[in-house]
């Protein structure tokens, strides 16, 4: 078993973009009867909202889902009594969401990984592995591939288990 979701606590899944690493997250879930989804994005363009119409389609009926591009450590501390699992899709896109609101990304990082021997339900968090790809050319993106390195790495380290999708294939880091 890759995740385990009988225990609580965090785990990480990381792929590229397109990767399938949401897909695997889903099946997790879907294998223990369905939960909890929060959605990090905003519809902010038509594409953008063919994506989370595709994402709801393919989830189906048993998703509870809550939309929160900001407040996840708010959402996830009043979830405490729940006992489903939680899937956050995605750390990535909440990066970028705290950049454009002038958030204090290092703040709201360790405020998460706090929360990790806090919780009493399991949680699998979807990120972007940002590592493997070129520098970026601008400041902005720099920033962005920084913030969303060292956070995967905190969110890591406190995860339970940590695994790597490319390809539609999983491997376990951690």
């Amino acid at each position: 078993m890759l995740i385990d979701l009988t225990s609580s606590g965090f785990n990480l899944v990381l792929g590229g973009q397109r990767s399938g690493k949401s897909e695997f997250a889903e099946s997790v879930i879907e294998s223990f009867g369905g939960g909890i989804y929060i959605a990090t994005s905003e519809a902010l363009d038509a594409e953008m909202s063919d994506r989370i119409t595709k994402h709801r389609e393919r989830r189906g009926q048993d998703w509870q889902t809550i939309e929160e591009p900001l407040l996840l450590c708010e959402t996830l501390q009043s979830l405490q009594s729940n006992k489903k699992p939680v899937l956050v899709d995605c750390l990535t896109l909440w990066i970028s969401n705290m950049m454009v609101d002038n958030k204090d990304i290092k703040t709201e990082t360790s405020q998460l990984c706090s929360l990790a021997k806090k919780i009493n339900f399991p949680v699998i968090f979807v990120s972007n592995e940002v590592g493997l790809a070129v520098v970026p050319n601008n400041a902005m993106a720099r920033h962005f591939v920084d913030y969303t390195g060292k956070m995967n790495q905190s969110i890591a380290s406190v995860s339970n288990s940590v695994i790597f999708t490319i390809a539609g294939l999983t491997q376990k880091i951690k």
